[in-house]
């Protein structure tokens, strides 16, 4: 187990509200006065989320985007950020992508912290937002014989960081500025049975989401749509990034929004997760994890 998830699993014995679902989601759901707040918090680091050199306008703007993908996946509507900012150069730069992605998604700042430090930098978000479908979708509700989905192609993300890394001027925005399937995840929330996004590679998070869900998860890679060259296919399911929706859907229905079948839920076997109908015992290299 990676020391991310050693510390995880110390949390849970602490986070026993049941809003916290038992950190087992991409949010928190609390039940206030007869509506649903969805809430979630994200962060960045210098030189691992981000590149040292990066645009901070660019930084702003994925530290939003990354966190409203969380509210996507559970069909949440937007209400607002706080903001946790470390000081340091270019400042008005990252204060103009801020702008700019709360004012494409039509959400505004509510407060935060700022702070002197690093390097490296780090700078952290909470979003808040109102469930638009009740019950509030989980990672965890995967049934037998389900269908597997993801919106989207995954792979362009990891193709921008490598234009960014290697300055070869090739498209680099969907590493630099993703977009959050916001819509699609309100129209999807009253009919998955399970959904999250994918942030860190298609394959770990199908993983995850066959854990939550106590099933398993087959997965055809030749279908997962792709947007790399395809002998990096084996790359763009495990890298991430991408903050497509990965969700689950019952046998005889289809999603009313644009995407692929990639699978289905099998009986729960000895692991969480086939691919091409291989056995994946282990988590480790299917995609990004911390320590």
């Amino acid at each position: 187990m990676s020391n991310e998830g050693r510390f995880i699993d110390n949390l849970r014995a602490i986070a026993l509200h049941p809003a916290a679902r038992g950190l087992a989601d991409d949010a928190a759901v609390l039940e206030v006065g007869g509506e649903a707040l969805v809430l979630t918090h994200d962060m960045l680091v210098e030189g691992v989320h981000v590149l040292p050199d990066q645009d901070p306008a660019d930084i702003a703007w994925k530290l939003v985007a990354t966190n409203l993908s969380d509210l996507a996946a559970k069909g949440a509507e937007p209400l607002g950020v706080l903001l946790g900012h470390m000081l340091g150069r270019d400042d008005d730069r990252f204060a103009h992508g801020l702008v700019e992605v709360l004012g494409r998604y039509g959400v505004p700042l509510l407060g935060g912290d700022t702070v002197s430090g690093g390097p490296p930098r780090s700078w952290g978000l909470t979003a808040i937002g109102r469930a638009t479908h009740r019950p509030v979708p989980s990672r965890s509700g995967a049934g037998l014989g389900d269908g597997v989905w993801v919106t989207g192609a995954v792979g362009a993300a990891m193709l921008g960081f490598e234009a960014v890394r290697d300055g070869s001027g090739s498209d680099a925005s969907a590493y630099l500025r993703p977009q959050p399937r916001l819509a699609e995840g309100v129209q999807l929330a009253p009919l998955v049975t399970a959904i999250m996004d994918v942030s860190d590679g298609l394959l770990l998070d199908a993983f995850r989401l066959a854990e939550a869900s106590s099933a398993t998860v087959a997965i055809d890679s030749a279908a997962v749509p792709i947007a790399a060259p395809e002998q990096r296919r084996w790359d763009a399911l495990r890298w991430g990034d991408d903050y497509e929706l990965l969700f689950t859907l019952p046998a005889d229905q289809a999603p009313q929004i644009p995407a692929t079948r990639i699978g289905m839920v099998e009986p729960q076997s000895f692991v969480p997760l086939f691919v091409d109908g291989q056995p994946i015992a282990n988590a480790q290299g299917l995609g990004y994890q911390h320590g």
